[in-house]
């Protein structure tokens, strides 16, 4: 059984002319690396404030290892924020930008040298020991910043999109050596950003928020196969999304649906009502493409013809018009001794997916 560290307990913020958090409710594990995902402005960043104490909620409870920190100050939390700024002392060495928050403690000598000298290992910096900021890459500065929080081993580190000033083959490598680094300390970490593929790739589980509420907690698999809302759909991942209703219930979990113009199986593990309106959401890697001499039976597929083909080295992205004029997103995963993914623009085509690899959702308005 996971003990929590840190509980939030409906928290709301609000300001005079607006509300910023709505009712928050949140349990993070020992040990876990959350993440909060979410659009700019959605709250992501107030709510890691107000859990490090440099903000405070207007209703509702925050506590650490199930004590009330209401009112009490950063530094009395056991929680260190690494800042999207980094924050270094630029006069100061790597060893003594890391160093500085143990000098504050009285600790000694000895046990910093240690301490600095294990930590910096852990993040690859040993040899930049007597460096200044200056003179580091983005990506070494960076984790200089996180060196410099975790030397103090805080109950959880908070990290504010800490990656987003990186180019981007320094942020991928960056993601695997945050995650390395996070099992290998065992701290609690929590993670902001706006960058949906990050989040997925690095997080035990993901908090999805949008305009200051939680919209969906899950496993990256859970939150990206299994959204449960239609603002989840949209914001985790490429997704078509296509406006239905339920014509039948069957056994088993499997409805028959109305869908671009036609009566088509489906499976769905969400209540249903006959006559009911959804939301169908396709994830266009579960689309399949085939052409006209492909074909056989055409009973559950749609016709249509291409109107874009994106090659991107290992997949063929493809727009397809169909019949009734709206369009389908497709990725095909390329093979060079494939002839089949040499689609023309405008070539008649037609498209399908295995029934049960749709999310069939409320529809909302």
């Amino acid at each position: 059984m996971h003990k929590n560290v840190v509980t939030l307990n409906g928290v709301y913020k609000s300001l005079p002319d607006h509300d910023i958090l709505h009712d928050i409710n949140l349990e993070v594990r020992e040990g876990e690396f959350l993440t909060l995902l979410g659009p700019s402005g959605c709250g992501k960043t107030t709510l890691l404030r107000m859990i490090s104490g440099f903000d405070e909620p207007s209703q509702g409870k925050i506590m650490i290892d199930g004590k009330d920190v209401s009112g009490l100050p950063p530094y009395k939390r056991h929680i260190h924020t690494v800042f999207q700024s980094y924050a270094l002392f630029p006069h100061m060495t790597v060893f003594e930008n890391v160093a500085f928050g143990l000098r504050c403690q009285k600790i000694s000598n000895d046990e910093i040298k240690e301490r600095v000298e294990t930590i910096l290992k852990m993040v690859k910096l040993e040899k930049f020991i007597w460096r200044k900021p200056s003179q580091l890459s983005g990506g070494q500065q960076q984790r200089v910043a996180i060196a410099r929080a975790a030397v103090n081993r805080p109950r959880v580190l908070l990290l504010d999109e800490p990656l987003s000033s990186l180019d981007y083959r320094l942020r991928k490598n960056m993601q695997i050596e945050l995650k390395q680094l996070q099992r290998k300390l065992g701290i609690t970490f929590i993670f902001v950003t706006h960058d949906q593929e990050e989040a997925l790739s690095m997080s035990d589980r993901v908090v999805v928020m949008e305009e200051g509420r939680i919209e969906q907690i899950g496993t990256p698999r859970q939150v990206y196969e299994e959204p449960g809302t239609l603002n989840v759909a949209k914001f985790i991942g490429e997704a078509n999304i296509f406006a239905g209703k339920i014509i039948e219930i069957l056994e088993n979990k499997q409805i028959i649906i109305y869908l671009l113009d036609k009566e088509r199986k489906a499976k769905s593990n969400r209540s249903h009502y006959q006559g009911e309106d959804v939301h169908v959401l396709i994830r266009p890697e579960d689309v399949r493409v085939w052409t006209q001499d492909e074909v056989d039976n055409t009973t559950e597929m749609f016709q249509g013809h291409v109107t874009e083909v994106i090659y991107k080295g290992t997949t063929v992205d493809l727009i397809v018009r169909l019949a009734n004029n709206e369009t389908i997103a497709a990725t095909e995963f390329f093979d060079e001794d494939d002839d089949r993914l040499e689609y023309k623009i405008g070539e008649q085509v037609w498209v399908n997916w295995t029934p049960g690899w749709e999310v069939i959702l409320p529809r909302e308005t």
